[in-house]
């Protein structure tokens, strides 16, 4: 289903191609290239669309390649998928203000409906039926009207549903573009077009979606200045002469800060008149001028001459700028002189500007630039008018109103209408001003400040809601990127993991580490050693793919996320990279030895988490520290077996150094190199007596050795084996005590501690506010806290088996309670706190089924208060670890009257640890609780 290709005058000739291959300033198949603004081609045909040279418009766009019916869905390119969708946008965009233009010509708007407006209903055409209008495209049938026996009734609606149908199509790939400015740019352009078509709401809710993307901070160009010059014509047309001001300064400002670095504006063809800096300067700061002189012109009309001067005066100044800076034979000299002329009318200085007013009606007359010739008459007309030439003035004001009618110029129809309103009624003559009136009247003006309020409002709206959305934006950007090399941080590395997990994804992780940053940092300092950081960055991202992610971990650690990616793939990709950093150039940072880092990967398995990968992938980084730096060491998600490494890393993440030749050791490395996964059969050099070593699991075997070939009989008198040694199923944390220590040493302690045993949390306890504020500013997102415990766990909290409840008497005693919730928490258990509970408090918490019903072990903190511990314990069935505080009353002796009390309960159930030790509390505790749940 395609449309005729005769019927609109698009059809290819021998002049259109020569223009067309004149202006195209794109290479190989980017055909659309100076179609798209600020393309050569693209300004051509927007200043012949501007003065209404339509067939010149016309034949610029007979040379681009010819696109698929908007009426069906494009074919998708192969070879660059996207590349020509905004050429075609812009192409629809243009050609189809290219036919409203032909159909306001013809008296309809792009809806079909009429353009006249005041008369009988009677007297007024019926509107186009513009479902005939697509019938003729479908069926092949329209014409050009360029034959004597052309219905124009049934070309005009077959202009108008296919300039329906291409703006449909322009919109929903402006849509669809990520480039805001290309998208503002397209939407302004829309905006004319619907006020072309006098569909003012449309242009209003066009023009607010604009501006809404013209964000302050966007960098000088010619594009911005074009846009923003566009959409303060549409806002000046919509009467919201303020807004447009504001977004011409802007242009202006824009023009004036390309041209002073001409790097922002690109280089443009030969031919490309608008290209050259001055004359992008002179253009706007000529439309400034004119709404500059449109505005004093309106104050002179409310009675307000003296406040009119100051922006006559800008208007002259802005006109003299114009033509100092165009060369003589430029297209805007024109325009510019128009508006210097209007400014001298409006300072009074009429003998000074009737003559170059002349010249510009002359010359437009001529080139016939519509549009401009408008302008120039209307100028004449008022300057003539208060010389008192009423005649001449008539005559130029009259051809002005029916220009401006005729080719949807609403600003100057409404301006000529009240100048030829005032001139007969300076006459005396009413018969002539009041039909003038009653069209000025009639011109929607009433509807005009009714939108005006509504746009305004709606304008304040959007912008609101765009500042909120930057503001949110930006503080995305502080969560989520990190600031040293603008990659994104540890947070966002975490959510993205977490995502990719959920989402049944099979990543590959890898944990880049610089190798021996520290000495880095001492021989060319911390300045150094960022740009070191921001270098191994770069070369990061320049070895992955666009789909994987580089982010930064903390201090000199990266990650890599590889979406569905094997170890072994991941292995490849981050060995070149490997390379490409020891090759580096790093003698230009001032290092005399290269900078090498070592990588660990893993690939996720099915149940894993994010704890979980980055605990695997961790360990294997360390075994590449450990096996000499500068290496890539890797861990397979699908069978869990290393490359490299030591056994007792697989199974339980530790540090575990290289066994002795010859010991029976669990998981062992085979003779392919790779460590077997539990319950594996082990291959190893042992005799029979050797006593099996297994680790107890739940719904895990019991490793043992493997037999051998041939197994000898057993004989008769067979000893039992060994007991299997027991470790726990939850890794208990490492424990790192503040007190006494500065904010260094214990992130020094909690740092060598992660490296040991990356697969479990580092715990501090009995640390100052200023110790826990830096361990998450190192450790970030990975950083759990409790502040009235003073503690803190650095790395992967274990899920929660069973629960906990801690019970406080309250007062002085809370810190105690906080920390044993705490560590409970941190070594595998839930962990919940009752608070102020003491004397007949105890009775009623019990009493409540609710509170403790689920609890597996009960944590009691005590100091006056001690005899708690035995009311409990006689009250419960639960395994109750009573903790003495040294908090109460003088006679405490420092907690030893409570600890006396405490052992010398006769209570049943309750195990007693030292005073103030909610360490050892929470440890035992969480293991009573671990142990129920099974």
């Amino acid at each position: 289903m395609t449309a005729s290709p005769g019927w609109d005058g698009w059809g290819t000739t021998d002049g259109g191609r020569r223009v067309h291959e004149n202006v195209l300033d794109s290479a190989g198949g980017a055909v659309h290239s100076a179609l798209v603004p600020p393309g050569a081609l693209h300004q051509r045909v927007t200043a012949a669309l501007a003065n209404w040279r339509l067939d010149d418009a016309e034949q610029l766009l007979s040379g681009v390649d010819s696109e698929p019916s908007p009426y069906q869905a494009a074919e998708p390119d192969p070879v660059t998928p996207g590349s020509s969708d905004l050429g075609r946008a812009w192409a629809d965009t243009l050609r189809a203000e290219l036919l409203v233009r032909r159909l306001r010509i013809a008296g309809f708007t792009l809806v079909g409906e009429p353009v006249t407006t005041g008369g009988p209903e009677s007297e007024r055409e019926p509107a186009l039926d513009l479902h005939a209008g697509v019938a003729e495209l479908i069926d092949g049938n329209g014409t050009s009207g360029r034959g004597g026996d052309t219905d124009l009734r049934a070309e005009s609606a077959s202009r108008a549903a296919l300039a329906i149908a291409l703006v449909r199509s322009a919109k929903a790939a402006f849509d669809a573009t990520d480039d805001d400015l290309q998208r503002a740019a397209g939407l302004a352009r829309h905006a004319r077009i619907e006020l072309l078509s006098r569909r003012i709401d449309a242009a209003m809710d066009e023009a607010v979606e604009a501006a809404s993307l013209l964000d302050p901070g966007l960098p000088p160009s010619r594009l911005l200045v074009d846009t923003l010059g566009t959409l303060a014509g549409v806002l000046a047309d919509l009467e919201l002469m303020p807004l447009a001001l504001d977004f011409q300064r802007r242009a202006h400002e824009a023009a004036r800060a390309a041209a002073a670095d001409p790097t922002l504006l690109g280089r443009a063809g030969d031919d490309d008149v608008a290209g050259d800096a001055e004359v992008l300067v002179a253009v706007a700061a000529t439309r400034l001028g004119e709404l500059c002189a449109e505005l004093g012109e309106g104050l002179l009309d409310d009675g307000l001459p003296e406040t009119a001067v100051p922006h006559f005066a800008e208007a002259r100044a802005l006109a003299e700028e114009a033509l100092q800076l165009l060369p003589p034979e430029a297209p805007g000299v024109v325009a510019a002189q128009i508006v210097h002329g209007w400014a001298l009318v409006g300072l009074g200085e009429h003998a000074a500007a009737t003559g170059p007013l002349r010249a510009a009606v002359r010359i437009t007359s001529a080139a016939d630039d519509r549009a401009q010739r408008a302008a120039a008459q209307l100028a004449l007309g008022r300057t003539l008018r208060r010389q008192g030439d009423s005649a001449g003035a008539d005559e130029h004001l009259a051809s002005t109103l029916e220009l401006a009618t005729d080719h949807g110029l609403p600003r100057l129809r409404r301006a000529a209408l009240r100048e030829l309103c005032t001139l007969h009624a300076e006459l005396d003559d009413a018969g002539r001003a009041l039909p003038y009136l009653q069209a000025y009247l009639a011109d929607e003006l009433d509807r005009v400040d009714e939108r005006r309020t509504r746009w305004v409002e709606l304008f304040g709206r959007r912008k609101s809601l765009l500042e909120t959305e930057r503001a949110a934006g930006q503080l995305r950007r502080q969560a989520y990127e990190d600031p040293l090399t603008h990659l994104p941080n540890r947070r966002y590395a975490e959510a993205r993991l977490d995502g990719l997990l959920a989402g049944g994804g099979v990543p590959a992780l890898a944990v880049v580490d610089v190798d021996r940053f520290k000495s880095i940092n001492d021989a060319i300092g911390h300045p150094g050693g960022d740009a070191v950081l921001r270098a191994v960055a770069e070369l990061l991202i320049a070895g992955v793919r666009d789909t994987d992610e580089v982010c930064r971990w903390a201090g000199d650690e990266f990650v890599v996320l590889l979406p569905d990616t094997t170890a072994e793939q991941a292995e490849r990709a981050l060995e070149r990279t490997r390379r490409k950093v020891a090759g580096y150039d790093w003698a230009s940072l001032g290092l005399s030895t290269p900078v090498t880092i070592s990588v660990g990967i893993a690939s996720a398995a099915r149940g894993d988490d994010r704890r979980t990968l980055f605990a695997a992938a961790d360990g294997v980084l360390y075994d590449a520290k450990r096996s000499g730096r500068d290496r890539v060491v890797r861990l397979s998600g699908v069978t869990q077996k290393r490359a490299g490494g030591s056994a007792l890393d697989v199974l339980f993440g530790g540090s575990a150094g290289p066994a002795p030749a010859g010991d029976d050791v669990v998981g062992a490395a085979g003779d392919d190199g790779f460590t077997p996964l539990v319950g594996e059969a082990v291959p190893r050099a042992a005799t029979p007596a050797d006593p099996p070593l297994g680790v107890d699991r739940p719904g895990e075997p019991i490793l043992g050795p493997r037999p051998t070939p041939e197994p000898e009989p057993a004989p008769a008198a067979a000893t039992e084996p060994a007991p299997a040694v027991r470790r726990a199923a939850v890794p208990e944390p490492e424990v790192v005590w503040a007190t006494g220590r500065t904010t260094e040493q214990v992130l020094a302690l909690v740092r060598e501690a992660r490296r040991g045993h990356p697969d479990r949390p580092a715990l501090v306890l009995r640390a100052e506010a200023a110790t826990l504020v830096a361990l998450a500013t190192e450790h970030d997102a990975y950083t759990t806290m409790d502040a009235a415990a003073g503690a803190a766990a650095v790395g992967p909290l274990p899920e929660p088996v069973g629960r906990v409840a801690v019970i406080g008497a309250g007062g002085a005693d809370t810190s105690v309670a906080a920390e044993a919730a705490f560590v409970a928490r941190v070594a595998g258990s839930e962990a919940v706190r009752h608070e102020d509970v003491a004397g007949s408090r105890a009775r009623a918490l019990l009493a409540d089924p609710g509170r403790l019903a689920d609890a597996d072990c009960l944590v009691v903190v005590a100091g006056r208060d001690a005899a708690l511990v035995a009311t409990l314990g006689a009250l419960t069935d639960v395994p109750v670890v009573a903790v003495p505080t040294s908090a109460g009353s003088p006679a405490g002796m420092g907690g030893l009257g409570a600890l006396l009390t405490m052992l010398h309960s006769a209570a049943p159930g309750v195990s007693v640890v030292d005073v103030d030790n909610g360490w050892s509390a929470g440890v035992f505790a969480a293991r009573v609780a671990r142990r129920a749940a099974r």
